[in-house]
């Protein structure tokens, strides 16, 4: 299957930098215009089927892309945000003040076990996300399919597809709107482009 990973468009959250997990917030302005372009830019990929989310600026990304290939969006539980528990709509400052100890093991070796206040950890997370595109590629195996996601969802595919630890996990970025492109097979997965923004102004890249 080759797989087309999409985080989606920005909402206020994302541009206020505001903690953002299971909320179920919508995009703003600039990612209805986001999520425009990235649907016009995959328009005439050899796409089957398109996957999502189920928060709303997951499947609103989705939409466009899903109406000029005249899809259906597929939502898959599995794709959801990281659940961020008691840090959900907390500036950085506000989780400083409240959970410095928790931030201090956020910055440690041994984050990748580490559950966030009354939510998931990265690890857990990527076994969730793993298996839902197995999933996925057991009904699509030779076909070109989208899968609309968020920012910590992708960064531990990524992590898992490149062979990087979760202690690690800072180590790749993927912005908002942006794709990136991996074919797995049967025994391997196989990055072929990550974080791609051609598709966006200059300004947002």
């Amino acid at each position: 299957m080759r797989l087309l990973l999409i985080r989606h468009g920005q909402t206020a959250h994302n541009a206020g930098q505001i903690a953002l997990g299971r909320e179920d917030v919508p995009l703003n302005e600039r990612g209805v215009e986001q999520a425009d372009l990235l649907g016009a830019s995959l328009a005439n990929e050899p796409i089957t089927a398109i996957y999502s989310s189920p928060l709303q600026r997951a499947m609103a990304t989705a939409a466009p892309l899903a109406r000029l290939l005249d899809l259906t969006v597929e939502i898959e539980d599995g794709l959801i945000e990281m659940d961020v528990g008691e840090v959900e709509n907390q500036t950085f400052a506000e989780m400083a003040e409240r959970y410095p100890d928790f931030l201090k093991e956020w910055r440690s070796e041994r984050v990748a076990d580490l559950c966030m206040p009354g939510g998931e950890s990265l690890r857990q997370v990527q076994e969730r996300a793993w298996s839902a595109v197995e999933a996925i590629r057991e009904d699509h195996t030779d076909q070109t399919v989208a899968v609309v996601t968020h920012n910590f969802v992708i960064l531990t595919f990524l992590c898992r597809v490149m062979g990087i630890d979760l202690s690690h996990f800072r180590r790749v970025k993927h912005d908002l709107a942006a794709v990136s492109e991996i074919r797995l097979e049967a025994e391997r997965a196989v990055l072929l482009r990550m974080n791609d923004r051609c598709h966006l102004p200059s300004e947002q890249r």
